[in-house]
C-alpha cells in the first residue's frame, strides 16, 4: 500500500517568537526526510506538530494511506514515535511499559511476542527488569521498542541515537535503512544526514 506524507507550508510561532515557517515537503513510502539545524530552531517543534501534540499556526501534514488522507489526531494512530519527550514508566518493566501503552493504542500482543521484539532491539533477558534499573541508552532502545509495536506508515524519531553505544546505533541504522514507511528524522548529528533523500534546515 502506498504512503505518502505531505507537509504544506507549516509554520509554528508563539508570541513574539517565530519557530519556523513555510516547510513544505512530500516524502513517500521508503523514504526519509531529515529535519537539521541548531540547538533551538524548532527541530523538535515540527516533529511534535507532525504529530498532533501541538497545532501549527499556519499550514497542515496529511498522511494517505492508500485511498485514505488522514490530517491531525487522524494521523495519530499510525505514528511511531522515538523522542526525549516520550516518557517511559520507570516502576514498570519494559514487559510491562509494552502491555500498557499497547493496551492503550487498542492493540494486544502475547508475552512471547513482546518478548521477540524486544529481543530485536537487544534488550533480550531484560523484559521482565524494572525501566528505573534501565541505562539511558536501555531506555532509547525500550522506546524503538515501543515505536515499532505496530509496524507504523510513519517513524518519527527526534534525536535518534541519543546515549546509544555502537551496538545500539547499528541496530538504529538497520531500523531506518529497512522501515517500509515514511520515515522523520530530527537530528543535528552531521553523520545522520545521510539518511536524507530531503533535507530540511531549520535555523537559517
Amino acid at each position: 500500500m502506498e504512503i505518502r506524507l505531505n507537509i504544506d507550508g507549516l509554520a509554528k510561532a508563539y508570541p513574539g517568537r517565530p519557530v519556523f515557517s513555510d516547510i513544505s515537503a512530500t516524502v513517500e513510502s521508503g523514504h526519509r526526510l531529515v529535519i537539521t539545524g541548531p540547538n533551538g530552531s524548532g527541530k523538535s517543534t515540527l516533529v511534535r506538530v507532525l504529530c498532533a501534540f501541538i497545532r501549527p499556526t499556519k499550514g497542515k501534514a496529511t498522511l494517505e494511506i492508500g485511498e485514505r488522507k488522514l490530517t491531525g489526531l487522524e494521523m495519530r494512530p499510525h505514528i511511531g514515535l522515538v523522542s526525549p519527550d516520550l516518557v517511559l514508566y520507570d516502576e514498570l518493566s519494559a514487559l510491562e511499559n509494552l502491555t500498557f501503552f499497547a493496551g492503550v493504542a487498542g492493540y494486544h500482543f502475547t508475552e512471547n511476542e513482546l518478548y521477540a521484539k524486544l529481543v530485536d532491539v537487544g534488550l533480550d533477558g531484560r523484559g521482565a527488569d524494572l525501566v528505573g534499573s534501565y541505562s539511558s541508552g536501555m531506555k532509547q532502545r525500550l522506546k524503538y521498542c515501543l515505536a515499532l509495536l505496530r509496524d507504523p506508515e510513519l517513524l518519527l524519531l527526534d534525536e535518534p541515537t541519543a546515549n546509544l553505544d555502537d551496538k545500539g546505533k547499528e541496530i538504529v541504522d538497520k531500523i531506518i535503512r529497512t522501515h517500509k514507511g515514511v520515515i522523520v528524522i530530527a537530528t543535528n548529528e552531521k553523520t545522520e544526514l545521510e539518511y536524507g533523500d530531503q533535507i530540511i534546515r531549520l535555523g537559517q
